[in-house]
């Protein structure tokens, strides 16, 4: 089942969105993909859309969260794909 598209652009909205986010099964997995964003640079993110779902992906405990997200501070840009071998990529936007 799709999951309805969120997008946010308040950094402390943000931070407690991704603080409920947990990745398991294939690929790219983390218990809190606020850590991971964390860890990239991003401590005050000013954009985030996440899309698609993945029953492998939990908001706050409930499997079938969304599958990609895309997270941003200024150029700094963080993107998970979900799939069947999530991945996630980190890049700086020109």
């Amino acid at each position: 089942m799709e999951m309805e598209p969120v997008t946010l652009t308040n950094s402390q909205e943000i931070l407690q969105f991704l603080s409920g986010i947990a990745l398991r099964g294939h690929g790219f997995t983390t218990e809190c993909l606020l850590f991971e964003v964390m860890d990239a640079g991003l401590a005050e993110p000013d954009y985030l859309k996440a899309t698609g779902a993945d029953p492998e992906a939990f908001c706050h405990g409930t499997p079938g969260a969304w599958s990609d997200y895309h997270v941003r501070q200024s150029k700094k840009v963080v993107m998970v794909y979900g799939g069947a071998f999530r991945q996630i990529r980190i890049a700086d936007t020109p």
